[in-house]
């Protein structure tokens, strides 16, 4: 019998040990998938931790060698979970959408740490090793310059030594949204004259996304003087980004996947783009509605969109296939896809025949790739779903 209990004894020793050693050599311990970030908070200000929050996308390479080389690390697991409780939000998918909208989060993979009250506290970006990681986390998690600012400027405080300071802490953190919010304000009633200035036609370059922006409008009329200042390219460049990013804004989803499209606000673009005398307006209209019916897959609407792009605008081979791809990969209508499959053939058609000839360039891009292969490829899988060569 007590040859049984020594035994017995060692057993549950080697298995406390087992035990003991697993949880030494874990990683970041992050809350179960689904865990909603409200929740998340709730654990923390109960627990006296902090949140961190790993903002990352399924495509976002970084992220995927963060979640498999870095997080798991025992180092990184023994500084992060006795202060935080951790968190990953796919921010393309369910509470993600409203999130990366909210917390302005625009490249990834970003890393975002609040308080127990949910009040953001610092963030960083980029994938980087695990000393690196614990390091910034340690300078992120405890300066609160950012959130002091927030808070200051919510309050009121106009000052334009105080707004440029604080332009610079919401750069370094990607906020675009709030950065052009506070460059505009820097601009404000600056619009015919902001760009003499070197330092507030920098802001401008860097900051401005809204083309309702007085002065982005001026600029759009008479970009002369920021030309002087600047040089030509980099302006021209400028002025079409933010007429070709707008459209990201007029489609919405929500948590539960629902897609909207906010008309009113295209309206207005539109007439804006008219009265500015933008020359692709048409192309850009028709991106807004490429991205709104693809985002619903109302593969209906997108077809008649690209039927109007083959027949009135002239695309070039490569945004046509860029256009077609998809319904190829996502479209289960048989006659949409023969359709489809009918416009890329007329033009691989006109360019054996010499009707056209084939193009090596895309704005200031050489292409590399053969763009009637890749319409053969996609005719074949629009017509039978596959590609070539892959039987």
């Amino acid at each position: 019998m007590k040859q049984k209990l020594t035994t017995l004894l060692f057993t549950l020793l080697a298995l406390c040990l087992t035990l003991q050693a697993q949880a030494q050599t874990e990683g970041i311990q992050f809350e179960k998938e689904g865990t909603l970030f409200k929740d998340a908070v709730a654990k923390a200000k109960q627990t006296g931790k902090m949140v961190f929050l790993d903002c990352y996308t399924s495509w976002c390479g970084p992220c995927k060698m963060m979640a498999n080389t870095v997080f798991p690390q025992e180092k990184v697991g023994a500084y992060m979970n006795p202060r935080f409780v951790s968190i990953k939000i796919n921010m393309e998918q369910g509470e993600g959408v409203e999130l990366a909208k909210k917390l302005q989060i625009s490249a990834y993979p970003t890393f975002v740490f609040f308080n127990g009250d949910g009040q953001e506290v610092g963030r960083f970006l980029g994938g980087c090793q695990a000393d690196e990681f614990i390091k910034n986390v340690e300078k992120a998690s405890t300066d609160n310059t950012s959130a002091e600012m927030d808070k200051r400027f919510a309050d009121g405080e106009r000052d334009e030594a105080f707004l440029k300071q604080y332009l610079q802490t919401l750069s370094s953190a990607y906020k675009r949204d709030q950065c052009n919010a506070v460059a505009e304000i820097l601009l404000d009633g600056k619009a015919e004259t902001f760009a003499s200035d070197k330092e507030l036609a920098q802001i401008f370059m860097l900051h401005i996304n809204n083309p309702f922006c007085p002065a982005f409008v001026h600029t759009a009329k008479h970009p002369e003087a920021l030309i002087a200042q600047v040089s030509e390219t980099p302006v021209r460049m400028k002025l079409r980004n933010v007429w070709m990013s707008y459209p990201r804004q007029l489609v919405t989803e929500d948590a539960a996947g629902n897609v909207s499209f906010d008309e009113t606000s295209m309206k207005k673009w539109l007439a804006l783009m008219e009265e500015c005398q933008v020359d692709n307006r048409e192309a850009l209209r028709l991106d807004a509605l490429f991205l709104y019916t693809e985002k619903k897959a109302d593969w209906k609407a997108y077809a008649g969109h690209l039927q109007e792009l083959s027949t009135k605008l002239d695309p070039t081979d490569l945004e046509l296939c860029r256009r077609c791809t998809p319904i190829a990969k996502e479209c289960k209508d048989e006659a949409i896809r023969k359709e489809t499959a009918g416009i890329l053939q007329q033009r691989l058609d006109e360019l054996k025949s010499g009707k056209r000839q084939p193009q090596t360039r895309q704005g200031n891009m050489t292409l590399s790739g053969n763009m009637g292969k890749a319409m053969e490829m996609l005719i074949a899988n629009l017509t039978t779903g596959e590609m070539p060569g892959t039987k």
